[in-house]
């Protein structure tokens, strides 16, 4: 059996990266300093911006097919794609964040990988984000649940933030139809009927889509009032009012159909203004909040293709140095402990272990350093 690295005492990890001092230039300016790191991530968020906003204007032919009823929708998505930029470029300043998207992206740009896989982007790509197949391992219902609300929230995202910039028009001939054509950027796409099956799901998409994120969310609301284990972690800032700010917003775009159609326009104004200030909450709130792992969630995707085409190279797979049994591909555990040494973690060896092995290591540990000081 072989013996774990010698590290009896083992070195602290170190605390938290402070700040540079103040009046030190030197540690100022360094790279990977907080103030530089948020003066690339202003930067980032402030290019972003300007680019959608550029973007916004063309696309709406010089603002000739830009709605202004719907211009505080337009400044909440200049907002959330400054935010989104801005903590995406926080997030990847992190050692370990930073390596997982350099390989990623270098495992998404690989031809040698095309070449040996050609299909296993696109598969990972449907099963890891279209239809989080590893929620399914966990409980069937949640799964369920998740779809619901990410299909939703996808169809929202694909009607509004298209007509929202104007790049989507439906105008009609003849001023009150029945005949319409959808149009985007200004060319015609397709024409139809607004009162066949076609129009009815062109103009009725939103509610939808609002349907299937009330199912999904209703559930998860459920969930954290009942379940014992989502109760005690839950918090309401983090947990909580993400569920309710899409049902709040699903809710309110649906009575929005229910007064144009039952009440005659009844209360449409006040719904509209409430309905408006819900979607803007939520658009800004999205990179601040729980919302942001739908940002993060696509670079988990090229870790998924760097380990799947690493097994598949034939490359040695590690032993637990301790009981044997494999672990991983070399390049793979390699990547881990470069991430560990990035961290100044002290203890990369320690990636060479299997997850049991570690427990029982540091459970002997404990009852050789700290158990027999008790008497």
């Amino acid at each position: 059996m072989t013996e774990p690295p010698k590290t009896a005492e083992p070195t602290p990890a170190p605390g938290p990266v402070q700040g540079p001092a103040p009046g030190n230039p030197a540690a100022e300016s360094s790279p990977r300093s907080p103030a530089a790191v948020r003066r690339r991530a202003t930067l980032a968020g402030t290019a972003v911006s300007v680019l959608l906003i550029i973007a916004i204007v063309f696309g709406s032919r010089l603002l000739r097919d830009f709605d202004s009823a719907l211009l505080p929708y337009a400044v909440a998505t200049v907002f959330l794609a400054f935010g989104v930029a801005y903590r995406y470029t926080v997030w990847i300043s992190a050692p370990g964040a930073r390596r997982l998207f350099k390989q990623g992206w270098r495992s998404f740009f690989s031809v040698a990988n095309f070449r040996k896989a050609p299909t296993a982007l696109p598969k990972m790509i449907a099963t890891y984000l279209g239809f989080q197949k590893f929620l399914g391992a966990r409980s069937h219902a949640r799964w369920a649940a998740h779809q619901l609300v990410f299909w939703g929230c996808l169809l929202a995202a694909a009607i509004t933030f298209p007509l929202t910039w104007g790049w989507f028009t439906f105008t009609s001939s003849t001023g009150s139809g029945p005949g319409y054509e959808m149009r985007i950027w200004g060319f015609k796409i397709i024409g139809f009927d607004a009162l066949s099956v076609l129009g009815w799901l062109m103009f009725h998409g939103l509610d939808i889509a609002a349907v299937l994120v009330i199912a999904g969310a209703a559930y998860f609301l459920w969930r954290r009032m009942k379940d014992r284990g989502a109760v005690t972690g839950q918090r309401f800032a983090y947990d909580l009012v993400p569920l309710i700010a899409l049902v709040v917003v699903s809710v309110t775009g649906l009575l929005l159909t229910f007064s144009s159609i039952f009440l005659h326009g009844g209360g449409y104004e006040f719904l509209a203004i409430l309905h408006m200030v819900s979607v803007v909450f939520t658009l800004i709130y999205i990179p601040f909040g729980k919302f942001f792992h739908i940002v993060q969630r696509p670079a988990a995707v090229g870790m998924q293709l760097f380990k799947y085409t690493s097994r598949r190279k034939d490359e040695e797979v590690l032993t637990c140095r301790r009981c044997h049994e494999p672990i991983d591909t070399a390049s793979y555990v390699e990547n881990l402990r470069g991430t560990m040494r990035d961290l100044d973690l002290g203890f990369d060896e320690w990636a060479e272990y299997c997850p049991r092995c570690k427990r029982v290591l540091r459970g002997n540990a404990y009852l050789d350093h700290v158990k027999k000081g008790f008497k």
